[in-house]
């Protein structure tokens, strides 16, 4: 009886430990968060495939995934600061949105020679994936870890009037995003205006900006082809990072399979997102075209003078970080180092 006595003390512990433990299973909620609008590309690339994958793991039992689509958690600017405080547990950090922490990882949106999405989204890659030289310098120290990125195919300039030269861009109001693409427009001579992707639609609409520099992958999903009338085709006006990161914090809290899993699908995921977005990316200039939008190449003495300029931004970029002491000139080669 004494023995019986003794054993049921413990039994009702071990029993509300497993309890608990059950419920704190349970109560895992991993918090995901963009500022993409509801059917955007690149959450169907990423995100989404991400969840599905992480509830098929066994692991993944007793967690939960919330998804916060369309900046309803935050700007897209602040969602760097979310993931670090918490409130957010995966998230789509911009680069070129958050260049005051993150300066260096706006490289890749530098007007490079690099055609498609592949190559340099498989250069930055290589650079910001754990363990790389951009994570080490800035997503570590930042606290977070990257979990897949994608480089955009080159940017090109659309605007709401016809053009045909870079002449006639001259004082336009054109819609940028980061560091590189506003010097750019500066030396083209245009007025760089800085505006987060989803205010963009309604900035066109009221004639607060003349045009923008997208790719055509970006412009079916925010309607801009609707208010737009003339595009360059089969240049490089810079483009645009995209990268999905969690805190670090939260990854080494998450189960070792989990961490595993998220781990490898990092690459694959950022692999067959780049090669997706280059195959819509033809189709998407085929609707573009049919929206009404003329699209045009650039005379010989527009690229020409664009490349001039390209290489003028691309030194003075470098050139700005190395006297912060933040390595512009060794990012810009690693980074050209990879482009194959």
């Amino acid at each position: 009886m004494t023995k019986l006595i003794h054993k049921m003390p413990l039994a009702i512990a071990t029993a509300a430990l497993l309890a608990a433990a059950g419920a704190s299973a349970q109560s895992i909620k991993i918090k995901i968060a963009d500022s993409f609008p509801v059917g955007h590309y690149l959450p169907k690339y990423f995100t989404l495939p991400m969840i599905e994958r992480l509830k098929a793991n066994p692991a993944a039992k007793g967690l939960e995934f919330e998804y916060y689509p369309a900046e309803q958690l935050g700007k897209a600017k602040d969602l760097l600061a979310l993931t670090q405080s918490g409130v957010v547990d995966i998230a789509y950090v911009a680069p070129g949105f958050v260049s005051d922490k993150m300066p260096l990882s706006v490289v890749a949106e530098l007007p490079l020679q690099f055609t498609g999405s592949c190559m340099p989204t498989m250069a930055y890659w290589n650079l910001a994936k754990p363990g790389g030289a951009l994570s080490k310098k800035e997503f570590e120290p930042n606290g977070v870890r990257l979990l897949f990125t994608i480089v955009l195919p080159p940017y090109q300039v659309v605007t709401r009037k016809p053009f045909t030269t870079l002449k006639e861009v001259e004082g336009m109001k054109i819609r940028a995003s980061g560091s590189a693409k506003e010097l750019l427009l500066k030396k083209m001579k245009a007025v760089p205006v800085l505006m987060p992707t989803p205010e963009v639609y309604e900035s066109l609409s009221r004639g607060t900006i003349d045009g923008v520099l997208f790719p055509f992958n970006s412009l079916l999903p925010y309607d801009i082809e609707k208010l737009s009338k003339s595009g360059t085709i089969g240049e490089n006006f810079g483009t645009f990072v995209a990268n999905w990161v969690i805190s670090e914090k939260r990854f080494q809290s998450l189960p070792p399979a989990i961490q595993q899993e998220l781990t490898s699908m990092g690459e694959q995921l950022t692999k067959s997102a780049c090669l997706q977005v280059e195959k819509d990316e033809a189709g998407d200039i085929e609707k573009v075209k049919a929206a009404g939008v003329k699209l045009t190449p650039m005379s010989a003495a527009d690229k020409a003078t664009l490349s001039t300029l390209s290489q003028e931004v691309i030194k003075e970029w470098a050139e700005t970080l190395d006297k912060r002491g933040r390595s512009g000139t060794e990012t810009v080669n690693a980074f050209r180092a990879g482009l194959r």
